[in-house]
C-alpha cells in the first residue's frame, strides 16, 4: 500500500510565547529560538528527503516566517504558498496581549483553565471598538465583519479550519500533491482532531510543540491512517 503524507508544523517560538502572553491573532515576531527551531525543522525534513508541491500558512508572520525559513533551507523558496485567515491561531478575545499569570491571578486558575482547555468554552469576547479587533487590520478587510471572531473556543476554531481543509487542501491531496502546512497550535489541533476522530475530551491533552514536524499518513483512498512527530 502506498502511503501519502501531509506535513504539519506549528510556527517556531514567538516573542510573545517567551513573554507568556495570550497571542492569538496578534502578529508576534519569531524570537531567536523560534528562528533556529524553524531551521532545525527544515533540516529534519531535508534528512528524510521531503520535497513539496504546495504549501499553506496563516496570515500571521510567525507562521509565514517559519515557512520561509523552512523553504529556504529546503531550497524551495520558489514554491507557491497559499495564505488564509482560516489557518490563524485561535482568537483569544479580550485575553489577547495579557500575561497568562496575571490573568490567572485576576480570574483564578480554574476559570483560566476552562478558557484555555475546554473544547466549547470561549474566552471573554473582544469589543469591536477595541483597537485589537481584527476588523481594524487591512489583511482582514475582505471578510464579512460577522465572520471575524471576537473570541474562539477550539470548537469555533475548527469551524473555520475544517472547511479550508475540505475545499482547498484535500483536493490537492487527492491529486497526490505533497503538502506542507505551517500554522498554529490550535488550528493544527483542530485539524488533527477532525482527521483522526479524536474525542472532545482527549484532544484537550494534545499540546503541539513549536516547529516539530508532524507527519500525517493517508492510504491510497486518501483516508487518514496515523500521525507521528518527525524527530
Amino acid at each position: 500500500m502506498k502511503i501519502n503524507q501531509v506535513v504539519l508544523i506549528r510556527h517556531g517560538q514567538s516573542e510573545w510565547n517567551t513573554l507568556n502572553k495570550f497571542t492569538g491573532w496578534h502578529d508576534a515576531e519569531l524570537d531567536k529560538k523560534g528562528k533556529d527551531e524553524a531551521k532545525f525543522a527544515a533540516i529534519l525534513l531535508k534528512k528524510e528527503k521531503f520535497f513539496f508541491d504546495c504549501a499553506h500558512t496563516s496570515l500571521l508572520k510567525r507562521a509565514i516566517h517559519t515557512l520561509q525559513y523552512i523553504l529556504d533551507e529546503l531550497n524551495q523558496t520558489w514554491l507557491s504558498v497559499k495564505k488564509s485567515w482560516r489557518l490563524n491561531e485561535r482568537h483569544y478575545g479580550a485575553l489577547e496581549g495579557l500575561n497568562k499569570d496575571e490573568v490567572i491571578e485576576k480570574y483564578g486558575q480554574k476559570q483560566v483553565l476552562l478558557w484555555r482547555r475546554s473544547f466549547d468554552i470561549s474566552p471573554p469576547q473582544i469589543n469591536i471598538k477595541d483597537k485589537r479587533f481584527p476588523g481594524n487590520d487591512p489583511r482582514y478587510s475582505h471578510l464579512n465583519i460577522h465572520d471575524i471572531p471576537l473570541g474562539e473556543s477550539l470548537e469555533k476554531t475548527a469551524k473555520r479550519v475544517i472547511p479550508y481543509w475540505n475545499k482547498i487542501v484535500y483536493p490537492e491531496l487527492k491529486n497526490n500533491k505533497k503538502i506542507l502546512i505551517v500554522a498554529h497550535g490550535n488550528s493544527l489541533r483542530a485539524l488533527i482532531q477532525h482527521l483522526y476522530k479524536i474525542d472532545n475530551k482527549a484532544i484537550l491533552d494534545l499540546n503541539i510543540p513549536t516547529a516539530q514536524p508532524i507527519i500525517l499518513d493517508f492510504d491510497n483512498e486518501k483516508n487518514p491512517i496515523k500521525w507521528h512527530y518527525l524527530t
